[in-house]
């Protein structure tokens, strides 16, 4: 199974609040995982971040 795109928007700045990315809404531990990380836990890290930025408000 092919990996997804990183989620990545050219946002990178942690809010120290929530300890999230305020681009991608990815933690310290997803963003540095994400390159090592098997297709699976990326679509995996993604549904997190999709959640996150719904919750947020911040949904695309």
């Amino acid at each position: 199974m092919e990996a997804p795109p990183s989620p990545c928007t050219g946002v990178c700045a942690i809010d120290p609040a929530s300890a999230q990315c305020r681009g991608c809404a990815r933690t310290i531990t997803e963003i540095t995982a994400w390159y090592h990380a098997e297709p699976a836990e990326k679509r995996a890290i993604l549904a997190r971040c999709e959640k996150r930025l719904a919750s947020s408000g911040k949904a695309p």
